[in-house]
């Protein structure tokens, strides 16, 4: 079990950096976009970048997640290679199909757009983003099969360069806008793409396998109503704001959603890229279950911590990145959105009963239904209060997401998690995190209140006989501990760490 569980943490942690420099850049580049965009350019930018990752994940059919399951599934392990080269010239045909259909709508229609904020210049830009961008993550996709955690890692590092470097030049030095920010991205992609093309050629069978596209499309189909569902369900509130608000307020609110995003990057991302190979590669094994459900327990510790952490410091991370202005209030979202991402990656694992019973279709049905369920009351209630009404209705939709998932994957494969512990987290963690609407002042007092608030999560826990005996033998033992960690990401193994989990 811990070399499962060791596994588990060391591929997170490794992923963390490639997945944090991956989202990283949209962190990073937030002061160069609100320096150089009024709100409603800003706010425009945000529903382009929202609608490229959108047609992204529809695009690709779901073939990223298809190449992890043929790449781990016995019965196409020797297919590799054909497998490879089958999904990326059906990936390739779709992806040229959206540039040829965008070329002919500015060549037929071109004052389509006119008079509006968003220029054809920057429809057909994104096209070929996005065709880059699902090659890519095909490719990312096959890495993440083979396990090349390192490999991941560095590429991902080169791309957050390439994008700063180049959005640098192209909106601060040509002033080129939210045009400039389109090139930024290109030519990153050009160049990611053509890297990963040349690692991935030399596996590549050239044989066009029908019967694996079949199989691909059959997995992968169901998962596109999923991940266009999870998009929908984060990100369709920009668009619904744009319409009953105006774009000034999808910049706020986009900039709320972005800073809660830290969570995303640092911790729930990180996990999900590692989750999928290794709940495939422990699938029926012994002590499967235990293993699933002692990391749905440690993920969410993170994930709640995390929440906490963030929520917290929102106010002074938010006037880090935008200055003193337009741009204070949104840290009142980032509390309640950050919520819906514990939820969120909460759900990564409770779903796993689903996807290792090959049930994707009730997947894809529930994210819909979820993301219809949050349009629904996002047309309701944010005419009548505003921003806050959609950060509220993204988390009712992701906890219902939650909780049917976890019913409904129980059916297909029951696994006993510790319901009790993350109800007791979940609480203690909003309880805490609700203070910063209390402490708005930003100041050294509030900030030392803060880290003692932060610090004190697990301590709170510890009152409520929250760990078990195993645990609290390494915890309150500062050389276990030391001993612990270090077996963790050294590779290691320790008799004190293996007892954590075996107790």
């Amino acid at each position: 079990m811990l070399a499962k569980l060791k596994t588990s943490i060391q591929q997170s942690f490794i992923y963390s950096l490639g997945s944090v420099a991956a989202k990283a850049v949209g962190v990073i580049l937030l002061p160069l976009y609100l320096h150089n965009l009024s709100v409603a350019a800003f706010g425009v930018w945000d529903l382009l970048d929202t609608t490229i990752q959108i047609l992204t994940e529809i695009v690709i059919l779901g073939q990223a997640s298809a190449i992890i399951f043929l790449n781990n599934t016995q019965e196409y392990k020797e297919k590799k290679s054909s497998t490879l080269y089958t999904l990326t010239v059906f990936v390739l045909l779709l992806g040229s199909l959206l540039v040829l259909i965008t070329e002919a709508a500015a060549f037929y229609f071109p004052s389509l757009l006119s008079g509006s904020l968003v220029r054809i210049e920057y429809i057909r830009l994104s096209a070929y983003i996005i065709l880059l961008r699902v090659m890519s993550n095909l490719f990312f996709a096959k890495v993440r099969a083979e396990e090349e955690a390192k490999f991941y890692t560095a590429i991902s590092v080169v791309r957050v360069f390439l994008i700063t470097a180049f959005s640098v030049y192209f909106i601060a030095i040509r002033q080129l806008e939210i045009l400039g920010g389109l090139y930024g991205f290109l030519f990153t992609e050009v160049i990611i793409t053509g890297i990963l093309t040349i690692k991935v050629i030399p596996q590549m069978k050239p044989k066009f396998n029908r019967e694996i596209l079949s199989k691909a499309v059959k997995f992968g189909f169901p998962l596109v109503f999923s991940s266009l569902g999870f998009m929908l369900l984060n990100l369709s509130d920009r668009y619904i704001i744009k319409i009953l608000l105006g774009a000034a307020d999808v910049g706020i609110y986009g900039l709320g959603y972005r800073v809660a995003g830290v969570l995303n990057m640092f911790l729930i991302l990180p996990f999900s890229l590692s989750l999928m190979p290794l709940a495939y590669k422990y699938f029926g094994k012994h002590d499967d279950k235990r293993f699933y459900s002692k990391l749905m327990t440690y993920s969410t510790f993170m994930f709640v911590w995390g929440f906490v952490f963030i929520s917290l410091f929102s106010p002074e991370i938010v006037r880090l990145v935008a200055g003193k202005g337009n741009y204070d209030s949104a840290f009142l979202v980032v509390p309640i959105i950050l919520l819906s991402y514990v939820f969120s990656g909460m759900r990564l694992t409770v779903q796993l009963g689903m996807l290792l019973t090959n049930n994707t279709k009730y997947i894809a049905w529930i994210t819909l239904s979820a993301a219809l369920l949050n349009i629904v009351l996002n047309f309701l209630f944010i005419p009548m209060f505003g921003i806050i009404a959609a950060a509220v209705n993204t988390l009712i939709s992701f906890v219902l997401f939650y909780c049917v998932s976890q019913f409904i994957s129980d059916k297909h494969f029951k696994i006993p998690y510790e319901n009790g512990k993350l109800v007791l987290m979940i609480i203690v963690g909003s309880v805490l995190s609700c203070s910063v609407y209390v402490i708005t002042e930003i100041g050294i007092v509030g900030i030392l209140f803060k880290l003692f608030l932060t610090a004190i999560f697990p301590v709170v826990l510890f009152a409520f006989k929250f760990y078990e005996k195993a645990e609290l033998e390494i915890l309150l033992n500062p050389h276990k501990l030391k001993d612990f960690l270090f077996s963790l990401f050294s590779g290691n193994k320790n008799a004190q760490a293996e007892q954590i989990v075996e107790e």
